[in-house]
């Protein structure tokens, strides 16, 4: 068989693979949600144009100390970053993500919580020292709090929860597409109990958003391959160059929109209708520039790379905003 048949051939066949093997969605529950209910994924953020997107949802006084010495409790070799658990000096225990998805995650994480969705306290650490294990002074980090009131207790999927036909949902959506998030795999998503209040209440969580702030890309391939390989994944990850190529809407009319986003979870991504895009936009427009320069400078972008991220991504809003 020539090159180009054989070609053909292999497209076609993992076109039939990526079909078949694509999420299903869950069908969307017909009754509203109760407000207590949607409250799991997204709360009105009516303080948001005082949120600190420095420190984020744990406040500075969460915040973990750098230049310090972290006990190592265990090695993580999953995923595409590497990482470790660790304990500080004052007991508390962190999760510490290592490489290119430190910086991206801190700042996703922030504009996530910024309008309203619930994220875990996450930081950005330039330097620290690790006590056992490999050891030695590390680089820059993403250090995840393990709080003692709030426990990881399963996954839940983005094809099935209670969530799919709600304006949050769509717009948490929509926020990850217009942030070029792009690993949208279950395992991210973490369902907390937390104890806070008189009873425990479940949060939805997305987690491990460090493959953002790059661009996407169409990976056929991942459908075929039975076991995850690292570095070949859906995008590119952190990259300044890469985020300002890559558009925001391609075509928008009455009930559709299709953007510039190449995904694996391409049933999900039809989920968003018009409306939700402009949803989001408007909340994310009232963010201020302030606010987005803090969420940058917390994971230590420069300010040359800031204003680029920050730029490219009010363009984007003006987009949604544009929307009927």
């Amino acid at each position: 068989m020539k090159s180009g048949g054989f070609r053909a051939s292999i497209l076609a066949t993992l076109a039939v693979v990526t079909a078949a093997c694509a999420p299903r969605v869950h069908v969307a529950n017909p009754s509203p949600l109760p407000a207590d209910k949607i409250a799991e994924l997204w709360q009105h953020p009516e303080d948001l144009a005082s949120r600190d997107l420095f420190h984020g949802p744990g406040g500075a006084a969460a915040a973990p100390a750098g230049g310090e010495s972290y006990t190592w409790i265990a090695t993580d070799t999953t995923g595409f970053s590497p990482g470790y658990e660790v304990r500080g000096v004052d007991g508390r225990v962190w999760d510490v993500k290592l490489g290119i998805e430190a910086q991206s995650e801190v700042v996703a994480s922030r504009v996530l919580w910024a309008i309203g969705y619930h994220q875990p306290a996450t930081y950005y650490v330039p330097a620290w020292q690790l006590a056992g294990g490999p050891g030695g002074l590390q680089g820059g980090a993403r250090f995840r709090l393990h709080a003692p009131d709030a426990e990881a207790i399963g996954d839940w999927s983005w094809a099935d929860n209670d969530f799919i036909g709600t304006q949050p949902y769509h717009g948490l959506i929509v926020t990850n597409i217009l942030l070029n998030s792009w690993d949208w795999k279950t395992s991210n998503n973490k369902i907390y109990r937390s104890t806070t209040g008189a009873s425990p209440q479940h949060r939805y969580i997305v987690r491990d958003l460090g493959a953002s702030l790059g661009k996407t890309a169409a990976s056929r391939l991942l459908w075929i391959i039975p076991i995850p390989v690292r570095g070949f994944g859906q995008g590119s990850r952190n990259n300044i160059d890469d985020f300002e190529s890559q558009g925001f809407i391609e075509r928008i009319d009455e009930h559709d929109v299709d953007f510039d986003f190449d995904s694996i979870y391409g049933s999900i991504v039809d989920l968003v209708h018009p409306k939700s895009v402009r949803w989001t936009a408007e909340w994310l427009s009232r963010i201020t520039d302030a606010q987005w320069d803090d969420a940058f400078r917390a994971a230590q972008y420069t300010p040359d790379v800031r204003q680029r991220y920050v730029r490219k991504i009010k363009a984007k809003i003006a987009e949604g905003l544009a929307v009927p």
